[in-house]
């Protein structure tokens, strides 16, 4: 029974050892990294290098237009037979964008993720008005193509979530 006892002991201290490590990120905070991560790569891909203290509002719009091409969203034209129908009945070649969903999602995060990383609040580039402008246009053609009112919904209210410390590997120098 002594060396039931020791076993027990030994499988104790193993899970004292793994309470010790670091948190699981959660999905927004590890969504939230790679998003900056990749909007870095984004900037060091210009050329020539743009660096992330001189980043404007330009650079995001052309990041969000660049990220157009991986979207997965059917966009009717003005010119397509099934612009304005929401379910429409057969396939057709208009393109396919990033949805308004997941780009003002996105720039939430970047929003976020630049003052995480030694931005000011004042010189944030994805807080400026021109990124509003651009998400609310986008926003307003894509419910137009679809033939969809966007209804804006009512604001819940606040809730205080504890702020969870989390590193990057993109920062302000």
């Amino acid at each position: 029974m002594s060396s039931e006892r020791g076993k027990d002991i030994a499988e104790g201290s193993s899970l004292i050892a793994d309470h010790h490590q670091p948190p699981t990120p959660s999905l927004y905070e590890s969504q939230k990294r790679r998003d900056w991560n990749a909007f870095g790569q984004y900037l060091k891909n210009q050329r020539p290098p743009v660096p992330l203290s001189q980043c404007n509002s330009n650079h995001v719009l052309d990041f969000l237009r660049y990220l157009d091409q991986f979207g997965k969203t059917k966009v009717h034209l003005q010119g397509c037979m099934f612009y304005g129908q929401p379910e429409p009945p057969a396939p057709c070649t208009c393109p396919l964008r990033q949805a308004w969903g997941s780009l003002d999602a996105l720039i939430g995060r970047l929003r976020a993720a630049y003052e995480e990383n030694g931005g000011s609040p004042e010189s944030n580039p994805f807080a400026t008005r021109a990124i509003r402008v651009y998400l609310r246009e986008v926003r307003e053609s894509q419910a137009k193509a679809r033939g969809i009112p966007y209804k804006k919904q009512k604001k819940k209210p606040k809730q205080d979530r504890p702020s969870d410390e989390s590193s990057s590997t993109l920062f302000f120098s």
